[in-house]
């Protein structure tokens, strides 16, 4: 099984964790903070050019949960242990099926995939990384 790819970026306070295999490219953490969030740069993630509070607002946006974060020396927050047991689920306009919580999926193959925060779900039935969403449907203009 592939080893995940999981990086870390720090404004000193707060940590952003970005998994890019989860990432759909909706671009939503470049349109909410541009100054953070370049992908023509390296690092591409700057946390430190903007405050904690609108780093935990954008990533909370964040449809593919392919950005998390996590308080450097803070126990959990309230808030975050309530996430943890509930379970939202989103259809979103001509995309994917979004599912926020904690999730064990057993594929078609027998496989069993555990997911935290969110995962998007193919509604168009062209990814090719089904069940999940790799985007496609904007190719495709799926229309649901």
């Amino acid at each position: 099984m592939e080893k995940e790819i999981i990086k870390e970026y720090t404004n000193g306070e707060l940590v952003v964790v970005w998994k890019p295999k989860k990432c759909i490219h909706s671009k939503v953490c470049v349109h909410m903070l541009p100054k953070v969030y370049d992908p023509n740069k390296r690092p591409w993630i700057t946390p430190e050019s903007t405050d904690t509070s609108a780093l935990k607002s954008q990533i909370n946006a964040c449809p593919s949960g392919a950005l998390t974060y996590y308080m450097k020396n803070e126990k959990m927050e309230e808030n975050q242990i309530k996430d943890q047991c509930t379970t939202d689920i989103i259809v979103a306009n001509n995309g994917p099926l979004k599912i926020k919580g904690n999730l064990q999926i057993q594929l078609a193959s027998g496989e069993i995939v555990t997911k935290e925060g969110t995962t998007g779900f193919c509604r168009c039935g062209v990814s090719e990384n089904k069940p999940f969403c790799d985007g496609s449907h904007r190719k495709i203009e799926f229309i649901g």
